[in-house]
């Protein structure tokens, strides 16, 4: 799949419209690789939501969404309280196939949408702020760092610079650095 540190550049992520056509999605990476939204079997992608209404349901599919950019937005999940999903808020874990709606707080935000097909694939993202040099290990799966500024990352004598919403896959341990505090998602995915 991926066997060595790769960047995959924000200005290269593929855009496609979403599942309904209610909006546009920025396609990160999805497996296997050039797939479609019905045999994916893991997804990563950044949403612009700039209108209230209804998720797209994807049928067998866990979702994590967490807000990037905007005031954020109240999701009305099937089976669960209403929830206010903001910046400042941990990443949240849903089913992709619960009826969802979402009304947005103020203006327009921009998610980031982590999609893995259930019994097949599992994840977890988590949000971390780097500043200084942080040794990270991401033995097992496949491991990406999603960054909102700017980072660099050094494996194996291989260095790169990150930009925002640029996304590594991460390959055994990596140097993080960063001169300034930097937000960035750390997403793991494992085959079950």
């Amino acid at each position: 799949m991926y066997d060595q540190l790769q960047v995959l550049k924000a200005k290269d992520h593929r855009r496609m419209p979403w599942k309904n056509g209610g909006g546009e999605t920025t396609e990160i990476a999805v497996f296997p690789p050039e797939t479609d939204l019905a045999d994916f079997g893991w997804r990563i992608s950044m949403a612009t939501v700039a209108s209230d209404g209804p998720f797209s349901i994807f049928a067998g599919i866990d979702r994590t969404l967490s807000i990037l950019s905007g005031d954020g937005m109240e999701l009305d999940i099937e089976g669960r309280r209403p929830v206010v999903l903001t910046q400042a808020s941990e990443p949240l874990a849903f089913p992709a196939d619960a009826a969802t709606s979402a009304r947005l707080v103020s203006g327009t935000i921009v998610d980031l949408n982590v999609m893995t097909r259930r019994g097949q694939w599992s994840h977890r993202v988590e949000r971390r702020t780097f500043e200084g040099q942080h040794h990270l290990d991401a033995e097992g799966g496949v491991t990406m760092l999603l960054s909102l500024g700017n980072l660099r990352i050094d494996s194996g004598g291989h260095a790169e610079e990150l930009d925002r919403f640029d996304c590594a896959v991460l390959k055994g341990v990596v140097l993080i650095t960063s001169d300034m505090p930097t937000e960035a998602y750390l997403i793991r995915i494992v085959a079950e």
